[in-house]
């Protein structure tokens, strides 16, 4: 057992060379160097090093990771001056025209539009070619020839570039304003596959749609055809891994060619012979992108352990196929779909036969197996999935113990169907049969997220990871270490209470900010201010229709809020500006957001917050003074910035935004705005408003006129506790308790709701001394 962990280190190793190079590639020479002097020096030291087995293990170790940190570098080194000089192409650029190959599937970008990632072949303005992956995004409609849109076909596209993120593989994402031309489709064996991956498509024409759009992705990872509502309840019910190529399918098919051969009687060279053509046939058919090598990859790691029989040799082939594939293609560093992968396959070989025999206690061991497989991965995956979205989904292991039965019938009847695309009675045929247990799985979904308090808000960013991974580990330990032996016993102990306590917490939470969380609050509700911190986001509901103005720092306090005012889509979300305090938990509504609206972009971070949310369906749009929509009953307009440009972005160029009409108090928000601002804005407030959300946290900094213009009744004051400023500063209080207003504050009082019943407004307050809410005196 201790051998089948001597190479882990050299993995680590090479993860985090690979991502140092990845997001720094400046390092890169210097990597090169340093790893090549620890090759040489080991090399020189093995004969000293050999005389005993644990420093000949030490040495082999040393050189894999050097050999493996060396080929990461050399290669981010050696791509790295195409990329700059693309970046330098586009750096002023604003719209270009390249050439490139595609090199992955299509898939839904949003609501309205396809990506696909591909490596360019020429790009206009340079001496000569560049091999520099980028992704591309279009709507369909501006794609000549779409059927001929497939991994391995040339187009020429123009657009607007924007630089990613340090690390990530794509250097520029491209939305293609010029639509996107199909110079050549794919040719050989990636045209065989894609003519395959299209018949699949046609064969489940016809079909409802649910179950048909699902057919394609857990076949071959196709999900164009996944409308957006059940991709979502997909998420929330933690099956989206179903309809993304993963290790569980490439193991399916090694599986199923490895089993035929067997009952053929033939020895086991020639089944994993069989078995790996099969894998390699597969990762063809879907198309050789990274996730999916990745995922071939793993499967391959499995089987292999599954033959040797011994789990200690499966870490140990994980391992290695870690460091090599990291070694091979350094940006899988910076993937989580690459750390799922390995941590979900190094939780089913350590992990799933222990829980399977803890669980038998109280299950029969067929369904015992059937749990402990999803649940080591859910409690290997989860904290990872906390640094992108800190939600725990509640019955997520549940959800796929459901769908765990028809998945594997849905993948072998689609591939079935794909296979036998020549043949399109055939293939209707099975894809039909493959929409019964499809259909299945959409409706697992689509119940297990349609249930209340679905997703528990968890503490984000490494703290929330951390924690969740001792969470996790005190289940497994309650559930899989056995022993009588009183260390074991008192370990048990331990972890069993933990959970106990856990459970609770997580129960109280989850009915408070799921099912009761709206019974916390005030039913009738129409403006609320939400307890984010320092940072602002405030909720205005009018009929059944909801706006949010700026999502405030953190992800959890936003969802907390949410959840509790019973807000699960956005329709209107106004981004006043892209400081972090007002756009920092934009992610937190992506994908439930209908429209978006927002000043001055200054920079790739702003657009980046837009594309996430555009990503997830939301319809983009900047705004000036004049902009102005409905609220159900209710009517907003924008206040400010000028059309004119003439501010930058920032503070100043707050979007301001006056809300009125369908029997909800009138509001004025105004953003980060300083005093000049304010006074350029006063020609355009040409009236009384009941609720102002005093500018910038109650910083001086605010103009006396406008607040006496204003005469608000509520003055609603968005600040956190521990802020640095001085916030609220006394000045700004006084020009709403001047005017004969009162003042709301979230860091003493944490949520704030206002509503109007008839001509009287009520605030309620979260840590107010009365429960019952105080009525506001008329103005005047």
């Amino acid at each position: 057992m201790r051998r089948a962990w001597t190479l882990l280190p050299a993995a680590v190793l090479t993860w985090i060379v690979a991502g140092l190079v990845t997001t720094r590639p400046e390092s890169a020479p210097a990597v090169v160097a340093a790893s090549a002097v620890a090759v040489a020096v080991v090399a020189v030291a093995y004969p000293a090093l050999r005389r005993r087995a644990d420093a000949r293990r030490f040495g082999a170790v040393a050189v894999i990771a050097a050999l493996a940190a060396l080929v990461a570098a050399s290669g981010v080194w050696a791509a790295s001056e195409s990329r700059e000089r693309f970046l330098d192409l586009r750096e002023g650029r604003g719209v270009g025209e390249l050439t490139a190959v595609v090199a992955g599937k299509i898939e839904r970008w949003g609501s309205d539009r396809v990506a696909f990632d591909a490596v360019t072949v020429s790009v206009a303005g340079a001496s000569e070619p560049l091999a520099v992956p980028v992704q591309i995004i279009v709507a369909p409609a501006d794609v000549a020839s779409f059927v001929d849109l497939d991994a391995g076909a040339t187009v020429r596209t123009v657009g607007m570039p924007e630089p990613t993120a340090p690390g990530e593989r794509a250097v520029a994402r491209l939305h293609a304003s010029g639509g996107v031309d199909v110079l050549a489709p794919p040719e050989g064996i990636l045209r065989v596959s894609s003519d395959l991956r299209r018949g699949l498509l046609e064969a489940v024409a016809g079909l409802p749609t649910d179950g048909a759009s699902l057919v394609p992705g857990l076949a071959v990872g196709d999900t164009l055809l996944v409308p957006e509502p059940l991709d979502e309840a997909m998420k929330q019910a933690s099956l989206s891994h179903l309809t993304a190529v993963s290790g569980a399918n490439c193991a399916l098919v090694v599986g199923i060619a490895f089993g035929l051969v067997a009952a053929a009687g033939a020895g086991r060279g020639v089944r994993i012979a069989v078995a790996m053509v099969s894998l390699a046939g597969f990762v063809l058919l879907v198309t050789p992108e990274p996730s999916v090598v990745r995922a071939a990859g793993m499967a391959a790691v499995a089987m292999f352990a599954l033959l040797l029989g011994r789990t200690a040799q499966g870490i140990a082939v994980l391992s290695a196929a870690v460091a090599g594939a990291l070694a091979l293609d350094p940006w899988l560093a910076g993937s989580l779909g690459f750390a799922l992968s390995a941590a979900a396959t190094a939780s089913l070989l350590l992990f799933a036969r222990p829980l399977a025999a803890g669980l038998a206690r109280i299950l029969p061991a067929p369904l015992a197996l059937v749990v402990a497989v999803p649940l080591a991965a859910q409690l290997a995956c989860g904290p990872l999935l906390i640094l992108i979205t800190p939600v725990v989904p509640i019955y997520g292991v549940a959800a796929n113990v459901l769908a765990a039965p028809a998945a594997p019938a849905v993948t072998v009847l689609g591939l079935a169907a794909c296979l036998a695309g020549p043949l399109p009675v055939l293939a209707s045929g099975l894809a039909a049969l493959a929409w019964l247990p499809a259909a299945w799985i959409a409706a697992t979904a689509a119940t297990v997220g349609a249930l209340p308090g679905d997703q528990l808000p968890w503490i984000g960013g490494p703290g929330g990871a951390v924690l969740l991974a001792a969470a996790s580990i005190a289940v497994g330990l309650s559930i899989g270490l056995r022993g009588d032996a009183p260390l074991p016993r008192r370990v048990r102990g331990v972890s069993r209470a933990l959970v106990a306590v856990l459970l609770g917490v997580v129960t109280g939470t989850a009915a408070l900010g799921g099912v009761l969380g709206p019974m916390t609050i005030p039913a009738g509700w129409q403006i609320v201010a939400c307890d984010v911190g320092q940072g602002d986001a405030v909720l205005v509901r009018a009929g059944d229709q909801v706006a949010l103005i700026d999502t405030g720092p953190d992800s959890v306090a936003l969802g907390r809020c949410l959840e509790r005012t019973g807000v699960d889509r956005v329709d209107l979300l106004v981004l006043t500006h892209f400081d972090h305090d007002h756009a920092g938990a934009a992610d937190a509504v992506a994908g439930r957001t209908a429209t978006v609206i927002h000043g001055p972009v200054g920079s790739a971070e702003d657009a980046a917050i837009l594309a996430t949310l555009e990503h997830g369906g939301a319809e983009v749009h900047e705004v000036a003074a004049g902009a102005a929509g409905a609220l159900g009953p209710a009517a907003w307009e924008v206040l400010w910035p000028p059309a004119d440009r003439t501010v930058a972005p920032g503070n100043d160029a707050s979007v301001v935004t006056a809300f009125s009409g369908g029997a909800i108090p009138s509001v004025l928000l105004l953003g980060d705005l300083s005093e000049a601002p304010q006074r350029q804005l006063l020609p355009r407030v040409t009236g009384r408003f009941e609720v102002v959300k005093v500018a910038h946290h109650g910083s001086a900094d605010q103009s006396a006129v406008l607040y006496e213009r204003i005469a608000a009744r509520v003055g609603l004051v968005t600040v956190g506790a521990d802020n640095g400023y001085g916030h609220p500063r006394a000045e700004a209080l006084a020009l709403v308790g001047g005017n004969g207003g009162v003042v709301a504050r979230t860091d003493r009082h944490g949520l704030v709701a206002v509503w109007r019943e008839g001509d009287e407004l009520s605030v309620w307050r979260e840590h107010a001394a009365a429960v019952a809410p105080a009525a506001v005196p008329p103005a005047g």
